[in-house]
């Protein structure tokens, strides 16, 4: 009785069939992109704009991608502690830098020394939203309106405070004061939600903020609002002057949100965030976010943002400079 034996494959056909098993595993690895939860990292405070908007953003990706995004807050030193963690992680686009102007545009100017470098540590992914802020102060302050504020600064120089939690609240009233011709005490903050605590108590007396934090203080009549930093009024706060048409002719200062994985990601991860993050933006769930704070859904591709970045980074540099801020 003879043997039953299998036709042999064609050599070629062998060799084909060991590079596709061995090509697979890294390919359908990504195929798989996510199948595990994505930290979304957060360099401001529970509660801070950023903090929003990653919230209602990471709630659409896991709606849509069926997909735990964890929120993970990592407030202070300016940013520096969740942009270096971010850089410093593995990059296998399961941890996500949500960010802003502050780390990715105006640290590189105010500092001598960053603990990661705000273009080579990372990998752009899109930009998620761009807003205005708001001018409020304390109501035991004897202002309602910017000019009455700025009297009142000329009256007392440097007896008048104002907060910041991020570079883009700083800057907003660095440049105040010297359009405004005015001398006012910079108190420093985590985030700043913060600094809107202190706010609230008068320990300083008025804040340029987003939008986000400031106009719910505002609607419950905690704070008083005397402008909106934007080129045009706030739909939100119809009411509330633009700080140039208030006086300070030709003041305009706006932020942008924007998400980025670490050097090294993976093109086809990359391009997997993007889609995600980018169809989140636009989606319902996270509707609620940009309509409830006045912030343009304003997203991009990888290599946009790249482009969107430089130009921000020139823009904030010559911002900074203007405003006579010595890098710390």
């Amino acid at each position: 009785m003879s043997a039953f034996r299998r036709p042999q494959a064609p050599a070629a056909l062998l060799a084909f069939a060991t590079f596709t098993c061995l090509a697979l595993p890294a390919g359908s690895a990504w195929a798989e992109f996510p199948d595990k939860p994505i930290r979304f990292v957060v360099p401001f405070a529970a509660g801070s704009a950023t903090d929003q908007l990653a919230r209602a953003v990471g709630q659409a990706v896991t709606q849509e991608a069926k997909v735990t995004v964890v929120v993970d807050n990592k407030p202070g030193a300016n940013g520096f502690i969740a942009a270096g963690d971010v850089a410093k992680a593995a990059p296998d686009g399961y941890t996500v830098l949500i960010t802003t102007n502050t780390t990715h545009a105006a640290n590189e100017h105010l500092f001598k020394k960053l603990p990661y470098d705000p273009v080579k540590d990372y990998a752009p992914l899109t930009a998620l939203g761009r807003g205005g802020q708001i001018m409020v102060v304390n109501p035991q302050v004897p202002a309602k309106t910017v000019g009455e504020f700025i009297a009142l600064a000329k009256k007392e120089p440097g007896k008048l405070s104002f907060g910041s939690g991020s570079s883009s609240s700083r800057i907003a009233g660095e440049l105040f004061q010297q359009m405004a011709h005015v001398e006012l005490l910079h108190v420093p903050y985590k985030s700043n939600p913060l600094a809107i605590t202190d706010l609230l108590g008068n320990q300083i007396q008025m804040m340029i903020t987003d939008t986000a934090t400031g106009l719910p203080q505002v609607k419950s009549g905690k704070l008083r609002a005397l402008g909106v930093s934007g080129k045009a009024r706030s739909p939100l706060a119809p009411d509330v002057p633009t700080i140039d048409e208030a006086g300070v002719k030709g003041y305009e200062m706006s932020y942008w949100f924007a998400a980025y994985a670490p050097a090294g990601t993976p093109p086809a991860v990359v391009g997997k965030l993007n889609q995600m993050l980018v169809k989140a933006a636009r989606s319902e769930t996270a509707a609620t976010f940009y309509q409830s704070t006045g912030t343009e859904v304003f997203t991009s591709s990888p290599a946009e943002l790249a482009k969107f970045q430089a130009q921000e980074s020139a823009k904030w540099g010559r911002i900074i400079k203007a405003a006579n801020i010595q890098p710390e």
